[in-house]
């Protein structure tokens, strides 16, 4: 159904196109938002069905740096976008269930995975929950929109 792979510039001005509903913009922001969050320690990745572009998210590999609550070894999964267009078919969640194993491959050396999820976004923060995330039982509170869930997922 879906396929998560590393941004390519092939997909350059599919992911231009993504946007989300205004509602979501404090959670996660605009693509342009999100694209300039990316660089050589925090990789973007696509989610794609039947190879056309359908969501992007960022990989930190150096979240621990900026996150006392993560440990050294683990990576961060940030700005999670799946386009207005597409969402409520279930990619969201398809994508999650296959970020673990994704990570592994993609990821060797790290064992874990961390994210924040804003309070009032209880749909997000299920959708990672039904998906192998744990909650920490700790609130993230550095985050411009709100108290945060720490969310986490093991890699080993």
């Amino acid at each position: 159904m879906i396929k998560l792979t590393p941004m390519a510039p092939a997909y350059l001005e599919q992911v231009m196109t993504l946007s989300i509903a205004e509602e979501q913009l404090p959670y996660v922001g605009t693509i342009e938002e999100v694209l300039l969050n990316a660089d050589d320690k925090v990789h973007p990745h696509l989610v794609l069905a039947n190879d056309n572009v359908v969501g992007i998210f960022l990989i930190d590999t150096t979240y621990s740096n900026g996150y006392d609550f993560a440990p050294v070894g683990a990576l961060g999964f940030r700005a999670f976008l799946v386009d207005i267009k597409c969402q409520g078919r279930g990619y969201g969640s398809a994508a999650t269930a296959e970020l673990g194993s994704y990570l592994k491959q993609q990821y060797p050396n790290f064992n874990s995975v961390y994210l924040t999820v804003n309070c009032k976004n209880p749909v997000a923060y299920r959708c990672y929950l039904n998906n192998g995330f744990s909650d920490s039982g700790e609130l993230y509170l550095g985050g411009a929109a709100g108290p945060q869930h720490i969310m986490l997922l093991s890699l080993t």
